[in-house]
């Protein structure tokens, strides 16, 4: 896989400095506000006919396999389930399975419990997260670990793992040794993005390591299942599994850019917190290797905080390092849109490549705004 580098030339999904809807030179660099909104619904997937009812079938089927002898713990496990979400990793799964089906109806109960061990590891890798982090809110309610203490998030994060591990061995040994291998690339990511916490000098390719860790392995792995699960031919289960990579891959780079630049509302949790927790993404690795290079690393490379963290983001928001990581998150809606050429034209397919175009939106609507204000 080639990995997409600084593009000088933009996307024509983006639109700034024009009134709102009308495109600009694919060559012009958008400016971004530091507060916008953004859409509320950033995926097609819901939009697949069914769908809403199977993501019903996913929230019902979560509730009951966290349920404990302990009511304690299955008040914490629940807690983030309850608070929502889009489940795109569910839904992917689900979208995966029926890939190949012309006329798509409900999905199977084996689709439904792939997905729902996705998304039980998803939620898992979140309480421990917020406990490394230190989170107060996610998803704008406030955190497990917050609530009920790191002990308590950290178990209860053990225990959807645990379960997660139970519903794929009960779907076959492919699926029980896929999960557990992915299980393990999150830890890894999330191990080397904790060895770089500070590091000005991390480079883009410890970066785009890290994500595909992090993000992208869950992602490739809940539309691999789906193809399991749905016994789809190894050329169509590896499409969709590159299809996954390469989306989680841009839906890393999408997420890091709205770090800095959307609200705390939109993004459930404080914007440019991992800026300020040391986490150094694909925009601010390219404003240091650019003109503002001397003066971030003489504010970077230790906690900030206050008017610290103010001038770091108002240096970023005005550097054309936004504008660049949101080519690399094209180029890699490119790479899965061509992953799927393996597929036939389905609805399932169909919605797959519209989401890569709902993705980009979601920034789309940072440069809207700026042609507004």
């Amino acid at each position: 896989m080639s990995v997409p580098t600084v593009c000088d030339e933009q996307p024509a999904s983006i639109r700034v400095g024009a009134a709102a809807g009308t495109p600009v030179s694919r060559r012009r660099t958008p400016s971004y506000p530091p507060r916008v909104a953004m859409p509320a619904d950033s995926s097609s997937l819901p939009a697949l006919p069914g769908m809403a009812d199977d993501i019903r079938r996913v929230d019902d089927e979560l509730r009951r396999v966290v349920q404990s002898d302990e009511p304690f713990l299955t008040e914490v496990a629940r807690h983030l389930i309850d608070a929502g979400g889009k489940r795109v990793r569910p839904a992917l799964t689900i979208t995966a399975s029926l890939a190949t089906s012309v006329e798509p109806g409900p999905a199977t109960h084996d689709a439904i419990r792939g997905g729902v061990a996705v998304e039980l590891v998803h939620q898992g890798s979140l309480y421990h997260d917020d406990v490394i982090d230190g989170a107060d809110t996610r998803r704008t309610v406030e955190s497990v670990n917050s609530r009920f203490g790191n002990l308590e998030a950290i178990l209860a994060g053990d225990y959807l793992l645990a379960r997660a591990s139970e519903i794929a061995a009960e779907l076959g040994t492919e699926v029980a040794v896929l999960l557990a291998r992915t299980i393990a690339g999150l830890c890894e990511g999330q191990v080397r993005e904790i060895g770089s916490a500070y590091d000005v000098g991390r480079t883009e390719a410890a970066y785009l390591e890290s994500i595909g860790g992090k993000t992208a392995v869950l992602l490739a792995t809940a539309a691999r299942i789906g193809g399991i699960v749905a016994d789809l031919s190894r050329p169509e289960i590896e499409a969709l599994t590159a299809f996954g990579h390469h989306y989680g891959m841009a839906f890393q780079v999408v997420d890091d850019v709205l770090d800095l630049v959307a609200t705390d509302g939109q993004l459930g949790k404080p914007s440019g917190n991992d800026l300020c927790e040391g986490v150094y993404t694909l925009p601010v690795i390219r404003a240091l290797d650019g003109s503002p290079g001397d003066e971030l690393r003489s504010l970077l490379g230790g906690p900030i905080e206050g008017t610290t963290c103010d001038r770091v983001l108002e240096i970023l928001r005005g550097h054309t390092s936004l504008a660049s990581s949101m080519a690399t998150a094209v180029e890699f809606t490119n790479n899965a849109v061509d992953a799927l050429a393996e597929l036939a034209p389905t609805p399932a397919v169909d919605t797959l490549r519209q989401t890569c175009d709902l993705l980009l939106a979601r920034v789309d609507a940072v440069s809207d705004a700026s042609g507004r204000s």
